[in-house]
């Protein structure tokens, strides 16, 4: 599940040294791994920039945490609703500590 993802290691620990595995002990947390690398595939096709991943994690928390509302039409309203709300920011000021990457493939 975790192949492909860069800088990280996969580091098995048995939770509180039960004798379960953590999948068993933890099975939403895997699954919301799982759901969150297709949305990425899905959506961005692949064309993920590191530099930008702690804002494709929010807007998949968002979305995650919205999934089963009663007022799903109303999802785009209250995203433009908050996005007016605060003060725009400048795309070089969301990047500005992140050294730079290398170029998107494709």
């Amino acid at each position: 599940m975790y192949q492909g993802l860069e800088g990280y290691v996969h580091e098995p620990v048995v939770v509180k040294k039960q004798a379960e595995d953590a999948s068993t002990l933890l099975p939403r947390v895997h699954r919301v791994a799982s759901l969150q690398k297709r949305w990425l595939l899905g959506t961005h096709h692949g064309a993920v920039r590191p530099e930008h991943l702690d804002y494709y994690l929010d807007e998949f928390a968002f979305r995650f945490n919205r999934r089963t509302s009663a007022w799903r039409g109303k999802l785009f309203y209250r995203l433009a609703q908050q996005a007016v709300q605060v003060e725009p920011v400048p795309y070089q000021a969301l990047i500005k500590h992140i050294s730079p990457g290398p170029e998107p493939k494709g």
